[in-house]
């Protein structure tokens, strides 16, 4: 054996795994085809929104729970400031698609909130056009998550920890023995206990065809602009929102840099044939849509993107994670498939990863990420799908 534990790609998902195993064992490598945190990797775009409250499936409560534990842990280990607590807006219609379900889930799950009236909002965060029959719902513990931050500082933890790291290792395969898995990257092989894939939209050509099958690689886009008085949109002033008010939707997250605010469409995932060659400019269609919504949504902003870019992810069918074994007792498991919404747990999915790899742990209450449930169905669609997002039933890139 070269280690008891590999894991398959180092970015969102992957180099949380590789810190929590790193301290479970001291035998783990991890795999990354290009260097971590790269800049076409999900996890680009300097942030990703942090929130407790979610519409739909309460089962995502704990996860998210214990996520927000473990990114004030990996701030302490890393001595890196990754979540900016600033606090997290859901805007939308009254009695529209968003908040009665968004304030459902939430009185199941018990989380921390408060009720904005239009009133309110409009005192409170005047960054914000609303329409007559909007309202919002603040969460006191959400924020924004530096990405790029987050991904280096949990991979060069996991190497002090011991966890060995080999870049620019692309993993061509993948092989299930009878006492181990070994793993292909050209000429070059590796045979560990357990292996790990975790390599976003690159993890296709690593699955069964069960799995490939009710995947897909997909391009979303992220934008940014210019405020007219940067000083409205500081963490401190203008906290991270998600807004579904009639037919249009958008989220974002304060100035992080001091010039650009983060405003992008939601749920605007769509199919790309290869995650290595994703579209970076965005269409005609798409900044118009873009332009037109900030220019009704944020009249603070100038409407006009200043910058653009576009990343890969792993979508499933149903649009829940893959998180588990291939199959009973497969030495291979599978932490991929976030469908554009997983960073916000991506701490509590590493942990839960690590965890029953290793063999360490078994979670409960998971059934509806385990990658079996297509096994058995063979549909592709989930019992109970309910997902936070557009109308396009996408989830918020989060």
């Amino acid at each position: 054996m070269d280690g008891q534990l590999a894991v398959i790609g180092l970015g969102s998902i992957g180099s949380m795994a590789l810190w929590q195993a790193s301290h479970m064992s001291n035998s783990v490598v991890g795999f990354e085809a290009h260097s971590p945190g790269h800049g076409r990797s999900a996890a680009g775009g300097d942030t990703r929104l942090f929130r407790m409250l979610y519409r739909g499936t309460p089962g995502y409560y704990p996860i998210l729970e214990r996520s927000r534990h473990l990114w004030s842990a990996l701030e302490v280990e890393t001595s890196q400031q990754i979540l900016t607590r600033c606090g997290g807006l859901s805007i939308g219609t009254v009695d529209g698609p968003y908040l009665p379900h968004l304030l459902e889930t939430t009185r199941l799950t018990g989380a921390d909130h408060e009720l904005l009236s239009r009133e309110a909002m409009a005192e409170r965060y005047p960054q914000h056009h609303l329409r007559p029959d909007d309202a919002a719902v603040f969460d006191p513990h959400a924020g924004a998550l530096r990405t790029d931050r987050a991904v280096t500082a949990a991979v060069a933890a996991a190497q002090v920890n011991g966890a060995t790291v080999l870049t620019n290792t692309p993993i061509d395969d993948i092989r299930e023995t009878g006492d181990g898995v070994v793993i292909t990257s050209g000429s070059q092989s590796w045979t560990f206990e357990r292996v790990i894939v975790a390599s976003g939209g690159w993890s296709r050509r690593l699955m069964p065809d069960y799995l490939t099958a009710v995947t897909d690689t997909r391009r979303i886009f992220l934008t940014w602009f210019v405020a007219r008085d940067t000083a409205e949109f500081t963490p401190d002033r203008f906290p991270i929102f998600i807004r579904i008010s009639g037919n249009r939707s958008m989220y974002g997250a304060p100035s992080v840099d001091g010039v650009t605010v983060k405003a992008t469409l939601d749920g605007r995932g769509a199919p790309t044939p290869r995650a290595d060659a994703v579209p970076r400019e965005l269409t005609a269609e798409e900044t118009v849509e873009t332009t037109d919504t900030v220019t009704e949504f944020l009249p603070g902003l100038f409407p006009t993107i200043v910058r653009s870019d576009a990343f890969p992810d792993l979508f499933t069918t149903d649009k829940y994670p893959l998180l588990g074994p291939l199959r009973e007792n497969s030495r291979i498991y599978c932490a991929t498939g976030f469908s554009g919404a997983g960073f916000k747990m991506a701490t509590g999915y590493g942990e839960i990863a690590a965890g029953e790899a290793l063999g360490t742990r078994t979670f409960e209450g998971l059934d509806f990420l385990r990658p079996q449930r297509y096994r058995s169905s063979g549909a592709g669609e989930h019992p109970a799908a309910t997902v936070d997002g557009s109308g396009a039933g996408q989830p918020v890139r989060s």
